[in-house]
């Protein structure tokens, strides 16, 4: 995902799970903002670990609409994870004039999903990101 990125190459990330995919799409300073963080995760190696593990979460993933708006793409999708778990959201990705992903903000849905995928990341993550950056277990 060089400069210029687009939803196609988000996608195509994704379905690599790599780690090298997602990075070549972020800004060095880009910030992830989602439903399954408690704080944002701020930097192009640490956002890219992130999305490569939830990446690797899904057992299936269909982007069913995407739009752009100037720098803005907004991508809906559906997906399972968690032996069959339905879990459904929307993508907000922004882009600098050179076209790599300064913001990404991820919205999942239901809330059970919700704190499953982060408990599922922060412990995949472990050593890796502070805790912190997770939801903490009810």
């Amino acid at each position: 995902m060089a400069g210029g990125a687009t939803a196609a190459d988000w996608r195509r990330a994704f379905a690599e799970q790599s780690q090298a995919s997602f990075a070549e799409a972020f800004a060095d300073g880009v910030v992830l903002d989602a439903t399954t963080l408690a704080e944002p995760i701020s930097g192009r190696e640490a956002v890219a670990a992130v999305m490569a593990t939830a990446s690797s979460i899904y057992e299936t993933l269909d982007f069913t609409a995407e739009t752009t708006d100037g720098s803005t793409s907004y991508v809906q999708w559906r997906a399972t994870a968690f032996g069959g778990m339905a879990i459904r959201g929307i993508t907000i990705l922004e882009r600098d004039t050179e076209g790599h992903v300064v913001s990404a903000a991820i919205h999942h849905r239901p809330l059970g999903a919700v704190l499953r995928f982060s408990a599922e990341i922060r412990n995949r993550l472990a050593g890796v990101l502070p805790p912190t950056h997770f939801l903490k277990e009810a």
